[in-house]
């Protein structure tokens, strides 16, 4: 009876009025504080009120159904295909929704409501993925700043390829702890790319010098993030290298002379025959014959074997605390082990390129700790 009063009355009622009495008849219905007759004229009512002409009568509804496992599902679906005011509070809140429905609305709308879904309080991994595939670029942000959203490694790489030329995107991707160490380095790569191509820096430098500058660059940025890689995730980021090409002999040799020596014996394991115990017994204490063959295994030159095997030496004794030495001492014991063989000539200008680096880096810091003092 009391909902037969309301539809009758509802007619006649100035907007305002019939905003407040759909909010309370919504309440009523979700707080099941209806009898079963009253429930099922209420919910008719609701339907019925879908097609007020006022925005803010559908508002109102869909403010006081939103977070509700009772509300009417073709209520919901309803309100969540209005226009984006209303149905925004409906894809952000709503239970009800599926992730086949969540899926189905972020291809075909709008970028605003995009935003909206990827900002939703619990976000599954098919609908993070979905996003990740289809959504604009502010929207994969939305995503990555969202606490409540379980994103999947491959869906991070979707997103560092579709957007990572973005700043905006870019910073969301770094700043996530989740984020696989391939999409960082991607993502390195990317940033140099751009400053490649900036009309500045080519003036200022010169395109061949701004490539070369830009590529040592990347290298830097690559070795630093090795030191913030889980082990377990060097393998993924080494086929990553491969797959681009950088996981050349050169990156190797910096490589091993920085003393990353856990990643190195991850690419042996990669590039060579040998099991990954058997490489870590080698690279640990294994003797020189042994180690000549595993590096031939993996592609390497014979003219790199000394100087890596010196390297390997050398940090050796470092993590057995019987010596002190870092880059700049391994890089010249290296380039003496190389000695002077004509076909060793590209080498040794790369090992005394790491050496004149590490003297200036050392020089720099002993400087600023004597301003410092």
């Amino acid at each position: 009876m009391i909902v037969g009063h309301f539809l009758k009355w509802v007619d006649t009622a100035r907007v305002a009025e019939r905003a407040a009495a759909a909010a309370a008849l919504a309440r009523a219905y979700v707080q099941k504080e209806l009898p079963f007759e009253e429930r099922c004229a209420a919910e008719a009512a609701l339907t019925l009120l879908l097609d007020d002409p006022s925005a803010k009568v559908r508002l109102a509804m869909a403010e006081a159904l939103s977070m509700s496992r009772h509300a009417p599902l073709q209520v919901i679906c309803a309100l969540a295909d209005d226009q984006p005011e209303v149905s925004g509070v409906v894809l952000a809140r709503s239970p009800l929704l599926s992730d086949a429905d969540l899926i189905d609305l972020v291809a075909g709308r709008a970028p605003a409501t995009q935003k909206v879904i990827a900002d939703r309080p619990a976000v599954s991994m098919p609908l993070s993925a979905a996003i990740a595939e289809v959504g604009d670029a502010e929207a994969c942000a939305v995503l990555l700043g969202n606490a409540g959203a379980v994103i999947a490694s491959l869906s991070f790489r979707r997103i560092a390829e579709r957007h990572g030329d973005l700043p905006m995107v870019r910073e969301a991707l770094i700043a996530d702890p989740r984020l696989p160490s391939d999409c960082r380095h991607m993502l390195l790569v990317k940033v140099g790319e751009a400053l490649k191509r900036s009309p500045l820096v080519a003036a200022l430098m010169g395109a061949a010098r701004a490539e070369r500058v830009m590529r040592d660059a990347c290298v830097k940025a690559s070795l630093t993030l090795i030191e913030g890689t889980r082990a377990e995730e060097h393998a993924a980021l080494i086929e990553h290298l491969r797959l681009r090409g950088d996981l050349t002999t050169g990156f190797l040799i910096r490589a091993v002379t920085n003393g990353k020596v856990d990643f190195f014996g991850a690419a042996m394991v990669a590039l060579g025959e040998q099991g990954e115990q058997r490489v870590r017994t080698l690279l640990a204490g294994g003797r020189d014959v042994a180690l000549c063959a595993l590096f031939r295994s993996a592609g390497l030159a014979e003219a790199t074997h000394k100087p890596i095997i010196t390297a390997l030496k050398v940090w050796r004794e470092v993590a057995n605390g019987k010596r002190v030495a870092g880059v700049q001492e391994v890089s010249w014991l290296m380039l003496q082990a190389l000695g002077e063989a004509p076909a060793a000539e590209e080498l040794a200008g790369l090992l005394k390129a790491i050496h004149v680096e590490a003297l200036r880096d050392n020089a720099r810091r002993h400087a600023l700790a004597i301003a410092a003092a």
